[in-house]
């Protein structure tokens, strides 16, 4: 790296690059150097203003392949905090993704939905040099020609139209060093062929013909660490925070003011313009199901596995009941609300058990992560099953265990 900043001085310099720099970024300089980019200077012009940019989004061929790529790399990106960035054809960024922090620190870059990041723009990057020569580019934070840019890395895949092979736009990691290393471009180059795999895949799909139902769309939440949304042939995995705003959406007939929210998100005061920023990834996230505002809510139409519990335990069906509930409501989500809708559901099946006869719907439930250590479930179970029922024994021996396990 020091080898490279050397480098990269003596090129702004003389306009002579040494040897050290790579072929490809030294023919980028040069023409980035040629395109009237100042080297000390140089910010991305941001050309698409934001009232127009969710139409560009929707109107564009990659729309259909952003569940895919939040699926496999936006999630896992935020986590290892980094940013996940996906451009037209012309290096125009449509959509920047990732973890909050960062998206935040690339503010001061221009690294934003709208930006403009082709090398005539931006200098040598990743995102701008990869589609100028249509080829996978990694840059490292020195490689940059613009010393704004130089403490960030990242890798950049070309996205092509699977019928005709056009470009289309790239897709990104950016970060730190962790952005270049070699499984991020395997990473990025995977994903960028399941993108690929999906936009032709939306094509091949017969039409829906007018007189077809729309589909009701479903959340799944119940034993899930990130909740699980199937709208259609589209299957999205959403961030914890995602999946924390829209369960709680689901649960509320009325709908939720962004300051609602923040307080059902955190018990730590929250800002509300962070909560309509989370709200505005949510919809491109979840789209085509559709998220209303003022208050924030989603169609009643979409069905939940929450629902589905309370639906089984109001009608007396507690083995169904049992059968639809793999585990509490994002069982690691700390957020208020979630936490309430949590207990509240974990109660209601739990009561309805315990003053039921139903050995065979006690014991399935009392057998599972969420019921093993009951000790009052397993009690219970001891004192509604037949006098010569084999399960006796079994339940016996697991109260002994609790006894000493617990005292």
């Amino acid at each position: 790296m020091r080898a490279l900043n050397r480098a990269r001085e003596a090129f702004v310099a003389s306009g002579r690059p040494d040897r050290v720099v790579r072929d490809l970024v030294r023919d980028s300089w040069t023409r980035s150097i040629n395109s009237g980019i100042d080297p000390e200077n140089a910010l991305a012009t941001i050309h698409l203003p934001s009232d127009s940019l969710e139409a560009i989004r929707t109107a564009h061929p990659l729309a259909v392949a952003m569940p895919v790529v939040r699926r496999l790399l936006v999630d896992s990106a935020a986590e290892a905090g980094l940013l996940v960035a996906v451009s037209d054809a012309a290096g125009q960024l449509l959509w920047v993704e990732g973890s909050p922090r960062m998206r935040t620190r690339a503010e001061d870059i221009h690294f934003v939905p709208g930006a403009d990041w082709s090398e005539a723009s931006a200098g040598t990057n990743a995102p701008g040099t990869s589609l100028a020569l249509d080829r996978p580019v990694q840059i490292h934070g020195p490689e940059h020609l613009s010393r704004i840019v130089m403490p960030w890395s990242c890798t950049a895949v070309p996205i092509h139209d699977p019928e005709n092979g056009s470009v289309l736009g790239m897709l990104d990691l950016t970060g730190g060093p962790d952005a270049v290393g070699v499984q991020s471009l395997a990473l990025v180059r995977a994903t960028v062929a399941a993108a690929e795999a999906e936009m032709r895949l939306q094509r091949i799909a017969p039409p829906s013909t007018p007189s077809a139902q729309p589909s009701a769309g479903h959340l799944s939440v119940l034993g899930k660490l990130g909740a699980t949304l199937r709208f259609g042939a589209t299957t999205t995995q959403l961030s914890i925070r995602h999946s924390e705003i829209l369960v709680l959406l689901t649960q509320s007939t009325i709908g939720l003011s962004a300051a609602e929210l923040a307080v059902a998100l955190s018990d730590d005061e929250q800002a509300e313009v962070t909560v309509r920023a989370e709200l505005s990834r949510l919809r491109s996230a979840i789209r085509p199901l559709e998220l209303q505002s003022r208050p924030y809510r989603v169609p009643a139409s979409l069905r939940t596995d929450i629902a589905e519990v309370k639906t089984h335990v109001r009608a007396g069906r507690l083995r169904q009941a049992v059968s639809a509930y793999p585990g509490p409501v994002l069982p690691q989500s700390i957020a208020p609300g979630v936490e309430e809708l949590r207990m509240e559901l974990h109660t209601l099946v739990r009561t309805s058990l315990l003053s039921s006869r139903d050995a065979d719907a006690v014991l399935a439930f009392a057998d599972t992560a969420h019921g093993r250590d009951d000790y009052e479930m397993w009690t219970h179970a001891l004192q509604i099953l037949p006098a010569g029922s084999p399960r006796r024994t079994a339940a016996q021996a697991h109260l002994n265990f609790l006894d000493d396990r617990l005292g």
